[in-house]
């Protein structure tokens, strides 16, 4: 899910106000990716910000990461992050992985590899950066980072204020709840779980053996073994383990 709306109007400082903090409860009922996208591009205007990426990641597991965006920017964003694959050599990815501060591009510590993201970055809408880590109690396997960008190069290091800093956090966290409700309803859509099964899931949270499940539900533990395997496969997961740590990564339980 992927939104490129034109630049938004451009002002000349970031400024918070009363009116800033109203939409950014506004989040909390977006039904649908043009309403939120709508929200965030009033937050740009009222602060005077230029341009807005932000990104969730969701790490099932070492070999599989789901990435999802809301962008508020020129639309070659969109083109050049997928054509060139840069999510392995995202600097701004990066920063929120491994810290939960904010931080000004002209900060980052860039590596070799990332040096042509930064170069075409600066080109459409962000030669200035703030990045603003949105952090989870999974880590680095559930993150989000949102990146506030102006094509003036020093825009940020001269417009450093703590409250913009502030009111980019709280955006950064309503954007990121906001998207991880996507997330679990698309995975609800395309999964088929029932509650049944959700609640299964829930039992092996909890620890719960198949005897123990199957005792409180009557049955035999053989039956509660088949349930698993049916969630198994709803999940693509290979075991009932992995399939409840998909689960509380994407919201379910």
């Amino acid at each position: 899910m992927t939104e490129s709306p034109d630049r938004v109007q451009e002002v000349d400082t970031p400024t918070v106000s009363a009116e800033v903090l109203e939409l950014l409860a506004g989040f909390s009922e977006a039904d649908s990716p043009e309403r939120a996208l709508e929200l965030l591009r009033r937050v740009l205007q009222m602060m005077g910000i230029e341009s807005a990426v932000f990104l969730s990641a969701i790490k099932d597991d070492a070999s599989r990461t789901s990435i999802r965006s809301l962008l508020a920017c020129d639309p070659r964003w969109t083109v050049e992050y997928s054509q060139v694959d840069w999510y392995d050599h995202d600097p701004w990815l990066r920063h929120a992985m491994e810290s939960q501060t904010p931080i000004r591009g002209t900060e980052l510590q860039i590596r070799p590899s990332e040096r042509a993201f930064i170069e075409t970055a600066s080109t459409i809408g962000f030669a200035s950066s703030l990045v603003v880590p949105a952090p989870t109690s999974f880590g680095s396997a559930r993150f989000g980072v949102l990146v506030l960008g102006s094509s003036d190069a020093s825009y940020f290091d001269c417009n450093g204020s703590p409250l913009v800093s502030i009111a980019a956090r709280a955006l950064a966290m309503e954007i990121h709840e906001w998207l991880l409700r996507t997330v679990r309803d698309d995975l609800l859509e395309v999964s088929g779980l029932t509650p049944v099964e959700i609640d299964l899931l829930r039992h092996e949270a909890a620890g719960h053996t198949s005897k123990m499940i199957a005792a409180e539900a009557n049955v035999k533990p053989p039956t509660v073994d088949g349930w698993f395997q049916r969630v198994n496969a709803k999940l693509n997961a290979p075991d009932r383990r992995t399939a409840m740590r998909i689960a509380r990564l994407y919201g379910l339980i």
